[in-house]
């Protein structure tokens, strides 16, 4: 079975090719400025790479584009694109419905009822889906919901304290995203220590942020909430922020509501504290130049980091493993050193030389560290291709 794995933007499409059987992926490539006219197109194949620019008007052109690519009689690895037997998308928010789905108009449209929570992530992936159902039927299409690794959270860590009916009717919960990370990093953890019955912190730390406290391969808290705007600091979105200052701002500022959450949305985070930008490698060095907002910025960061870090750490009643994933999580040895500091009484101790030479998958903590301290390449596309492969099994 050959499973196509897809991450999507308004105008770019991302894809890896898997084969089931063993889990290779046979390739990767991707479609940018969808729309434009001249979009850029590139293929991977047995580590050969090709680039070229095309007109490609949108996401179903960009799936027939790809498949094109992929069943090219010389550098392709398909004969056919009947080879394909599903695109499967790592899907965000539908709210009332979660896990594995077959793509439907009900599924879209309950991911169309969540669209104002997620701005950035459902209108791109309901509007690819729908052109993709309708010029592709030939291919089941997969939605696997970031949400449905955190179906395991208990209620009192899920219902926010508002009235009860806003949880029930209205679905303003919890909901915890980037479950296809934290998934893999329980998976993957528990196979390097050997044990199933671990206490894991995973720390996915990117353009996007979020921590989640797993047992035993189960997520049982995550620093997100409703939104994939909550949380933890995230480059350019606010994470939690007290509602009752938004009227604050729209008196002062003559702002909308709509704009004020834009900003909140857009123009917040990292690159909203900096007034510079919102990658940490940025910041960093204009950190150390002197830039007195970008290093308020990387404080405000590790420092939220470390509270959640410490809410999952009671939560679980300790911890085996902490484990960084994501692009920061995985090269940010400033950032681990920061978030890791001064917690030597909890059992969490840093070996600075291995942060400092991590590449790869790695154990950083000192060997007097009584929870051990990882840094795990995450692999979200894998878990998308499994997760859909499980599901067309039944």
């Amino acid at each position: 079975m050959k499973v196509l794995v897809a991450n999507l933007g308004s105008t770019s499409f991302k894809y890896r090719l898997f084969e089931m059987a063993d889990e290779r992926q046979l390739a990767r490539g991707g479609i940018e400025r969808i729309g434009s006219s001249e979009s850029r197109c590139v293929v991977e194949i047995d580590g050969a790479r090709r680039e070229l620019t095309a007109q490609v008007p949108d996401h179903a052109a960009a799936v027939r584009h790809s498949l094109e690519q992929l069943t090219d009689p010389m550098k392709g690895c398909l004969k056919h694109a009947s080879e394909v037997s599903a695109i499967g998308f790592k899907a965000v928010h539908a709210g009332r419905i979660s896990g594995v789905q077959r793509v439907t108009p009900e599924i879209l449209a309950a991911m169309e009822e969540m669209s104002e929570v997620a701005p950035a992530h459902n209108p791109p992936y309901i509007s690819a889906m729908q052109l993709l159902s309708q010029r592709l039927p030939e291919i089941p299409l997969v939605a696997a919901f970031e949400t449905g690794f955190h179906h395991t959270i208990p209620d009192r860590n899920r219902f926010y304290p508002a009235p009860y009916i806003w949880g029930t009717e209205y679905h303003v919960k919890r909901w915890g995203f980037h479950g296809a990370s934290h998934r893999f990093i329980a998976t993957r953890t528990a196979q390097i220590l050997g044990r199933n019955d671990l206490r894991i912190i995973s720390c996915h730390l990117g353009g996007s942020n979020s921590l989640c406290a797993i047992r035993n391969g189960q997520s049982v808290a995550t620093s997100m909430g409703m939104s994939p705007q909550s949380g933890i600091a995230h480059n350019n979105r606010a994470g939690d922020f007290d509602p009752f200052a938004i009227p604050v701002i729209m008196k002062r500022t003559g702002q909308t509501l709509s704009q004020v959450l834009g900003d909140l949305a857009d123009r917040s985070g990292l690159l909203g504290l900096s007034g510079l930008s919102g990658d940490v490698r940025d910041l960093e060095e204009a950190a150390d130049k002197g830039h007195a907002r970008a290093r308020l910025a990387l404080d405000v960061f590790t420092s939220d980091i470390r509270h959640s870090l410490g809410a999952m750490l009671v939560e679980l009643g300790g911890g085996d493993a902490i484990v960084f994933t994501g692009g920061i999580g995985e090269n940010g040895v400033k950032i681990r050193t920061a978030v890791t500091s001064g917690l030597e009484e909890l059992g969490i101790v840093l070996d600075p030389a291995a942060n400092a030479a991590a590449q790869g998958e790695t154990k950083i903590s000192s060997p007097n560290s009584r929870i051990q301290i990882w840094v795990v390449p995450t692999n979200e596309e894998i878990i998308v291709a499994r997760q859909t492969k499980q599901f067309l099994e039944g």
